[in-house]
């Protein structure tokens, strides 16, 4: 079963590479709540569309619907919003290693309010994962950031390892497909009463070439999040989320071939690559 759970793990990891390199090239155009909109418009009709093709929503507990949709105010409203907000203003590749310190917040939650236990290897593991991941995410972009927008990032991370552990709750009582599915319509809800209250209707209307690249980073970004649930349903918190923080490796190597001008190969990505791989490789082979 652990090697599922890497599996699914890693291929989330990969879509939401694949989310960020599509969201930062229709930004061009385009701003976040834009982004973000499209991004959980396309979540909330794919998830009842699967909830509907996989014989309805079951018989979920109150309790977990409740858990799912606080993980969708928390995580996929404001930690997707502080995330693509990051994109914009950081770039991708110091977004994605700082939003990528979300493990160390969901396995110190797992373990408080979870009682999972964190081996000594799983922890070194998490460390190495967490250091390469930001060394190589750094050494590929050459540009420095006003040290007040790394709060966007880090406030991403924070929401996203809190939600990790709220999912991981959620899941005793309700099916993953359900699951996901009330998870983003909360936020898609919530979303969309602010842009009407707040009066940025135009927020809601896109067109052109920035429109292909944000349905398909909602169809890549909310396919990665719904993996990542059926992971949880197998393995740890404390396991599944280390996993999924490679995600700057493939964001690096879609840079390359997508986005001009962001990436070269230096010391900084060779060591960041080595310390990834011992890192994966602790979290795996001891668990």
């Amino acid at each position: 079963m652990s090697g599922t759970v890497a599996a699914l793990a890693f291929t989330s990891a990969l879509l939401s590479a694949v989310a960020t390199v599509l969201i930062r090239a229709g930004l061009q155009r385009y701003g976040p709540f834009t982004a973000l909109w499209i991004n959980m418009l396309v979540g909330t009709l794919g998830l009842w569309l699967a909830v509907a093709l996989t014989g309805g929503p079951g018989h979920p507990s109150f309790r977990s619907l409740a858990f799912f949709m606080l993980a969708g105010l928390i995580g996929t409203f404001i930690g997707r919003l502080l995330r693509f907000m990051s994109i914009e203003t950081a770039g991708p590749s110091i977004s994605a290693a700082l939003v990528n310190l979300n493990p160390l917040v969901s396995t110190g939650l797992a373990v408080l309010l979870l009682g999972e236990h964190v081996t000594l290897p799983l922890l070194a593991g998490t460390l190495v994962t967490i250091a390469g991941t930001t060394l190589l995410s750094l050494g590929g972009r050459a540009v420095g950031v006003r040290p007040v927008l790394l709060l966007l990032p880090l406030g991403s991370a924070c929401c996203f390892g809190t939600v990790a552990v709220l999912r991981k709750m959620a899941l005793d009582g309700a099916g993953v497909v359900i699951g996901a599915a009330a998870n983003v319509t909360m936020a898609f809800v919530a979303f969309t009463l602010f842009l009407l209250a707040s009066r940025q209707h135009d927020a809601m209307r896109c067109r052109g070439r920035s429109l292909v690249y944000f349905v398909g980073a909602g169809l890549a970004e909310n396919l990665g999040v719904f993996l990542v649930l059926v992971a949880l349903g197998f393995g740890a918190v404390s396991v599944v989320a280390p996993l999924t923080i490679i995600s700057p490796i493939f964001v690096l190597l879609l840079s390359f071939a997508f986005l001009r001008g962001l990436e070269i190969l230096n010391a900084r990505l060779v060591l960041g690559t080595v310390l990834i791989v011992l890192g994966v490789y602790l979290i795996t082979a001891f668990k």
